[in-house]
């Protein structure tokens, strides 16, 4: 392992509240600025603009994957005391009871060391930096990408590598950041080809960061996959040993962060990757790239790669090659160079579920400078501050509806009434005839059915 911090990255680093340089003092990073501690984990830097919030935020996250887990057990568990059960599927459901079992003990030894107990969430100081972490991503949502980096991706992994490194402007390629690195793989495989001063991966998922920098370090790690679509009965859950080809070389840096709140000095940087990660940002892209920009030296390089669809809520902010090409060059960046490629996608040997994805390569420079984006923020005024009206909009309005509807069709269920008896009650409160209640009802029905898992009643 490396000392905890090396004076390289130290130097670049800033704080992600105030934007000022910061100090390591007893194993820790000082921003003297904001007057913030920020905690050096596994020796990564833990820069969130919230640590104690963000170590709860993931501690309640892994609780959450092991309570799903042990539901999963259970479920499993009361599957195999069914009688006359085949003596293949006995098998099966043991082989997974077990390797769930492993599993548990396998996240517990990778999160182990964010039980940081000095640390205690501040609400108040919560709500005040506005910063939260994406609600939709689980400590698991991209569990299957480590796998793929350090087991059985290669292809996949040799040609990401080669498609970003033609893009990359070798002979200047200086220091280079890797933003969104997830299981890191590409940024370790491009610090190993490049050999650059420094490579910085950053990225905000704990679980993926410190699987990989074991990895990168030398040792050996145990996990389970289990495929969404297995081959057989033993590839329902895969015993794995993870391992990278060589220790990393010297140079490299993990930063756990929020990639929009990212933690450097501005200008930095000759070299900006971003894979698979501008277009599942919430950010609109034009503040996105004006990000970009600062943190890049003049004439430094970004090189973008993966997917190129913004699903978002806003038809104006989903852009096309076209319109991208145009905002990148008004955020102070060159005309895009674009290659397009067709690459495997997680295609695992137990998974039957496989696929190519067409990928896109965009590489740019950097020729002026971006107007400074202001700070980062996920949370509103009429959030933050208590005194601030609650806007009404279509879409708070008719999630009301719903729920009064929802919760009014719940509570006719009392195991008394037919579906006949609660279309009835519906016409008489004048909310649908009778015909229409029924077939409602019945829909409704069966998705709480369904997702209730009440065939296991049957």
């Amino acid at each position: 392992m490396r000392r905890m911090i090396d004076d390289a990255l130290l130097e670049i680093l800033a704080c992600p509240r105030c934007d000022q340089p910061l100090t390591f003092e007893n194993s820790t990073l000082h921003s003297k600025g904001a007057k913030v501690e920020f905690p050096v984990i596994e020796d990564i830097p833990f820069l969130f603009a919230d640590p104690a919030v963000a170590i709860d935020d993931w501690r309640s996250r892994y609780h959450a994957r092991i309570r799903e887990i042990e539901s999963e057990i259970g479920q499993l568990k009361a599957a195999l005391s069914a009688e006359g059960l085949p003596h293949s599927t006995e098998s099966r459901l043991r082989h997974e009871i077990d390797a769930l079992t492993a599993h548990i003990d396998e996240l517990d030894t990778l999160m182990k060391p964010l039980d940081i107990t000095s640390l205690t969430a501040d609400h108040d100081t919560y709500l005040a930096m506005r910063t939260r972490l994406p609600s939709d991503q689980g400590l698991s949502t991209y569990y299957a990408n480590l796998h793929r980096d350090w087991c059985w991706g290669d292809e996949e992994n040799r040609v990401s590598h080669d498609l970003v490194r033609s893009a990359v402007d070798t002979e200047s390629a200086g220091k280079l950041l890797v933003l969104g690195s997830g299981g890191s793989r590409l940024a370790y495989d491009l610090h190993q080809s490049l050999e650059p001063p420094m490579t910085v991966a950053v990225d905000f998922n704990p679980l993926l960061m410190f699987a990989a920098n074991r990895i990168m370090c030398g040792e050996k790690v145990d996990l389970h996959e289990f495929p969404l679509a297995p081959m057989n009965a033993a590839s329902t859950a895969c015993a794995r040993t993870l391992s990278a080809p060589t220790p990393v070389k010297p140079g490299y840096f993990p930063v756990l962060a929020n990639v929009l709140r990212a933690p450097f000095k501005p200008g930095v940087f000759d070299t900006l990757v971003t894979p698979w990660l501008i277009d599942v940002i919430s950010e609109p892209l034009p503040l996105q790239a004006a990000r970009w920009n600062r943190l890049l030296k003049r004439g430094g390089r970004w090189v973008w790669f993966g997917s190129h669809v913004f699903r978002t809520a806003n038809p104006a902010h989903r852009f096309s090659v076209e319109e991208t090409e145009e905002i990148l060059q008004a955020q102070g960046f060159s005309k895009p160079e674009i290659v397009e490629a067709e690459i495997p996608y997680m295609v695992s040997p137990a998974n039957r579920h496989a696929r190519t994805e067409r990928v896109l390569v965009m590489s740019m420079t950097k020729t002026a400078d971006a107007k400074a984006p202001p700070r980062h923020v996920a949370l509103p005024d009429w959030i933050v501050r208590t005194d601030a009206p609650v806007p009404t909009n279509d879409s708070f309005r008719s999630q009301a509806m719903s729920t009064r509807i929802h919760a009014f069709l719940m509570s006719m269920i009392d195991g008394q009434r037919t579906i006949s008896d609660m279309a009835e009650l519906m016409e008489s409160q004048r909310l649908m005839p009778k015909d229409e209640a029924e077939a409602t009802l019945r829909t409704f029905l069966i998705r709480m059915f369904e997702e209730a898992g009440s065939y296991r009643a049957l």
